[in-house]
């Protein structure tokens, strides 16, 4: 399976003093939803390289529902590129809004910690083909900028 939504109620142990979810502790929803989805792709035990940017448009409020859905967008020899969005509503109103999205990189590493081939991912609706081909033409840039 190429996808995993992760559903939750905000609880108030996650609050800032501002009274609405921690930044950091949507940093790790992100992190633990990209996680579940590289690592039942690869099969193997898998470590984040990297997080692109980070948005937030709007805040996740104590008893929100909260959907963090990881997708894998883009697959490399050894890397995933997982596409993440989280999206909060309030369940009463049953409207959801996207709160943030990025992309983050997981590597399937062995026993050792050594980076692990992993199998190819191809597109399977047009939505995905979409997706997977903004992720290359952003790896590409980042591989240009290297140079």
């Amino acid at each position: 399976m190429s996808s995993i939504t992760l559903r939750f109620l905000a609880e108030p142990p996650t609050i800032n003093f501002g009274g609405k979810v921690h930044g950091g502790t949507v940093m790790k929803w992100i992190d633990e939803a990209g996680y579940a989805c590289a690592t039942r792709w690869a099969r193997h035990y898998c470590v984040t390289v990297s997080v692109g940017s980070i948005r937030f448009e709007r805040p996740i409020m104590i008893g929100d529902l909260v959907e963090v859905e990881a997708r894998l967008a883009y697959t490399g020899t050894t890397s995933m590129n997982i596409a993440v969005e989280v999206r909060a509503g309030d369940m009463k109103v049953g409207h959801m809004e996207k709160v943030t999205e990025c992309l983050v990189v997981f590597v399937a590493v062995d026993d050792d910690g050594k980076s692990m081939p992993v199998r190819g991912w191809l597109p399977e609706t047009p939505g995905d083909s979409a997706l997977a081909e903004r992720v290359k033409a952003h790896l590409d840039a980042a591989r240009a900028m290297q140079v």
